[in-house]
Formats: C-alpha cells, structure tokens, sequence
C-alpha cells in the first residue's frame, strides 16, 4: 500500500524519518528542476481490520483467526479425461517390445529409458523435426514419458549417456536380434557440422560436397533383418579405406556377432592390407573392386571373348556375368589362399559409356584447336591426342589427331564391373547381395533428413555421443517398418510419411485413474497394423 489517508496509523518515530526524507528530495528536485511525485511502501492493509501492516519486520503480523474444519477440507479431484494421438506411438510401442528395446533400455538406463523413448519417438514419427518442437508433438501424443522435454533437460539427456551404456545396448540388441542374419552391410557417410569445439569434425571429402568441416559415421545393417545393429562415429579426416581394422577389433571386443562375421562393403574399403586383414581373422566379405586392378584386368582379359555369350546371361538382371578364382597368395601362413572374382557385363552401361567419353573427346579436341585449354583435361590432351604444329602460309596450323590405340583400349573395358568375394558363390548371387547394399544408402538419408543429423548443431562430445544413440533408436524403428512395407509392398501405396500419418489420427482417451481406451479404428488400419507385425491397440 502507498502512502495515503491511513497515515495517522505510522509510528510518530518512522512518519518524522519519513518527512525529513521527502523534504531533502523535494529540495534536490527543485534545484534540477525536475519535478516528481514521491511514493513510499509503508506497508500492506490488513483486508479485516483495515490497519496498516508494516513489512519491515519491526511489527510482526496479527495472526488471523484458524480456518474451519470446513474451510480447510480439500475438494475430491475432479474426474479429467485427456485425449491425445495414440496410433503411432502404439505402433512404435510394440515394435520396441518386439525387437527388446524397450526391455534392454530399462536395464541399461532405468532413470531415463522412458524419456529415451519419447524422443526416438518424435524423431521418427516427426519428418525433419528440430527438438524444440518437442513441447507440441507431447501435447498432442500419448508417448512414454508422457510429458515434455525441455531443450535444455534433452541436452542434459544427450549428455548423460555414456559409451559404456551405448556398447551394453549394443551387445544386447545384437543378441535379441541377430538369429537370421547371414551377411552384414557396412558403410560410411559423412555429417557436416557448424561446430568448432568438436575434436573429430574435421575437412576431409564430404560425400555431399559441402563446404562444412565433418563427422563421418559408420553404419552395419543386417540383410536379413534391415536392422542396424552397430554404429560409430569417426573424425572427419578418416578414410573409408582405413576403419576395417578398428571395425573387425570392435566386433571381436564386443561380441556383437557371436557368429562368423560376413561384411559387404563398396569399392572405398578395398585394399590388399584389409583383404589380408579380413581373411587372417577369418571374415567372410564381398566386396566392389575397381576395373583397373591389375588382377582385374588379367580375369578380365582371361574371359573376355566368352563373358558375353549367351550362356552368361541373366534374364532378371539384363546382363552377363561370369565367375573366376584368384590366387592371392600367402596370407597370415598360410600359402595357396584363394579368393573368387566375379565379373559382370553390362551392354547398356557400355554403350552410355561410351557416348560419355565420345563427347568428353570431342570436347577436348576443341579446346586444343582452339588453344583454350581447361586444366581438368591437361592429362587427357596427351593420353588420347596427338598434337602437332605446321607452319602452312607463314602461320602456325595445330594439327590434333586421336590416337586411336588408345582410346580403343579405354574403351574396351567400358560396361564391366566386378565384385570380390572370399567363399565360392554365383555371381548373380553376388550381385543381388551387393545391391542390399542400397538399404544403407536408404539409412543414411533417414539419418540426415528425417532424424535430422545433416548438421549436427551440439557444441558438446558428451551431447554429440548421446543424440546419436538416441537418432539409432530411431533409426531401427525407421529400419524396421520399411523392411515390412517393402515385403508387404505398401511402398505402391504409401510412403513412409502417409502410413504414420494414416495411424496417428487414431486417440486415446485416459482418465484420472489411469484408464486408457481407444478411439474408432478402422479395418484398413487394423490391417496396416498387421501387416507391420504388431497388434492393433485394443
């Protein structure tokens, strides 16, 4: 209460301290000239007996009287029923029981995992989604943890799990999971970053041909299962070709596969150090391998009057194909190893090849009658031309003729392609091994668009390790529900986006006492439900 009418009710003591104190500001005031009105807190009015309190701790407060037995009695909770989305996170929920991640979370992460949970979840069922949209997709979902999650307590999540917790989860769900694998994708992409604290975000060659300094991370999937059963993330500056060894070490200290190991990589990871890597630790590969190897060349020069006949050709794949074994020598003791090289030829591919490089000559023998040279195409000037100068009417004529012996011989290779595998198997067999390998391509754009990784925007290692367990989670949900519409092939009717979507119109309404019941659902979505394996909510 300001100062006012009630003034006589001021202790005579504090109103003459009070007065001294107005007049020397009105003083001051009139010397700058600044007029003002003066106010004081003396106190609060009491609302019964209209006095004065003052709340300077000199007088204590009247005590009021004690409230009645009536007053005081709280009033029954109010019987609230909430009403949320429930379709796809009862999607999720039982995929997660399914596959043991809900299970192995609560043993790994008994304070969190439910948190963990809820926002695997809206990374999965949320298309490119920031964080700190969080707070409206737990207002409108039922999830696990059934309340929001401020940026600041996801960071503090993020940095709270620890490379033992992830190793443990990893090792368990590879158990769960991993019965019915025979052969394991492994790849690497790349994950730009704008952060400048990170050790191991480095400039290396960015698969995407950013600008960005990078992380790069490493992916196994299993080609049965389409699951991801292991990740790591690397410094920006590793080559592909490198992380074998460190990757063979990890499966062998984790036991993430307990069986014989069987990894199919691209051409990046090929050297003779990894093949005598994987072939000492007795890993089974199949692997890309480039054309201009000279063990290529040799099988290829070996079978190339016959790789085309008819006997070679597969009706499904559109080409020709052809199987050899290479003796690769004396690897860890042991003489007379063999691997197996299968060489496939593609004529549509050779004749796109070959109108490519037409062009790229053409172009280039422009460049030298025209004297404007372009420093791509220095090496190529004299590998495929033979330039000369003659003095014709006093002026100096270029003379540009194409060697035709050479270009005949890059030309003769164009359409193959071969693969390198350490057990015997048939080539298109080998082939349609090799193209699974698109499941990972597949995963790594979940990874950067739909999880939301193309930029990692954490300034922290602990932040940096916690929000990619938490984007795997999301990604075996991701992997598994696209492995079940490719077999079902909703792929014809839905995207991934559309069948979330179709589901998640589907409410739940709970009540204060816990009771959970489910809205109206439809045939076509009690169908969806079992054609992704799980029970539709009852």
């Amino acid at each position: 209460m300001k100062r006012g009418k009630n003034d006589h009710n001021i202790p005579p003591r504090q109103k003459k301290r009070h007065n001294i104190r107005i007049r020397i500001k009105i003083l001051l005031d009139k010397l700058k000239k600044q007029p003002r009105s003066h106010r004081t807190l003396i106190g609060k009015q009491d609302p019964n007996t209209k006095q004065i309190i003052p709340t300077d701790g000199r007088r204590k407060h009247p005590k009021h009287p004690k409230q009645t037995q009536t007053q005081t009695q709280q009033q029954p909770p109010l019987n609230i029923t909430s009403r949320k989305f429930y379709g796809a996170t009862h999607l999720l929920n039982q995929i997660s029981q399914k596959l043991y991640i809900t299970e192995n979370l609560k043993k790994i992460f008994p304070q969190t995992h439910n948190q963990i949970l809820s926002t695997a979840y809206y990374l999965t069922l949320e298309d490119n989604s920031p964080l700190y949209r969080f707070e409206k997709w737990a207002t409108l979902h039922k999830h696990p943890h059934n309340q929001n999650i401020p940026s600041q307590r996801a960071s503090e999540l993020f940095a709270n799990i620890t490379e033992h917790q992830k190793n443990q989860f990893l090792t368990q769900f590879a158990t769960n999971n991993t019965t019915k694998e025979d052969y394991y994708l492994y790849d690497i992409t790349t994950l730009s970053s704008y952060s400048q604290t990170l050790k191991q975000v480095q400039y290396g060659k960015n698969k995407e041909n950013d600008k960005l300094p990078q992380l790069n991370l490493a992916l196994i999937y299993g080609q049965t299962s389409n699951l991801p059963f292991y990740y790591r993330k690397l410094a920006g500056n590793i080559a592909d070709v490198s992380t074998v060894k460190q990757l063979v070490a990890d499966f062998e200290a984790l036991q993430i596969i307990k069986d014989k190991l069987k990894l199919v990589m691209d051409r990046g990871f090929y050297s003779k150090a990894n093949i005598d890597l994987l072939l000492k630790n007795k890993v089974e590969f199949l692997l890309s391998v480039k054309k201009s190897l000279g063990f290529v060349r040799r099988a290829l020069d070996s079978v190339y009057a016959v790789v085309s006949s008819f006997e070679n050709y597969d009706v499904q794949y559109e080409l020709y194909s052809t199987s050899v074994s290479v003796d690769w020598g004396t690897v860890g003791g042991v003489k007379g190893r063999v691997v197996f090289l299968h060489l496939f030829f593609d004529v549509d591919r050779a004749a796109e090849d070959k109108k490519r490089f037409d062009r790229e000559l053409a172009l280039m023998r422009e460049e030298l009658l025209s004297g404007k040279h372009v420093a791509e195409h220095v090496e190529g000037y004299g590998k495929y031309f033979k330039v000369t100068e003659v003095l014709v009417e006093g002026k100096v004529v270029v003379s540009v003729v194409v060697d035709e012996v050479v270009v005949g011989l890059a030309k003769r290779y164009f359409g193959f392609f071969a693969l390198l595998s350490s057990e015997f198997m048939s080539a298109v067999f080998a082939l349609e091994l090799y193209r699974n390998r698109d499941l990972v391509e597949k995963a790594f754009g979940d990874v950067k668009g739909r999880l939301n990784l193309r930029r990692t925007l954490v300034s922290s290692e602990q932040g940096l390790n916690g929000k990619l367990f938490v984007c795997y989670v999301g990604l075996i949900f991701l992997s598994y529900i696209k492995g079940c519409m490719q077999k079902a092939g909703l792929f014809e009717h839905y995207t991934v986006q559309s069948l979330l979507d179709k589901l998640d119109v589907i409410e739940c309404f709970e009540c204060s006492d816990g009771t959970l019941k489910v809205g109206e659902i439809t045939e076509k979505q009690k169908q969806l439900y079992k054609t992704l394996g799980v029970d539709p909510p009852t």
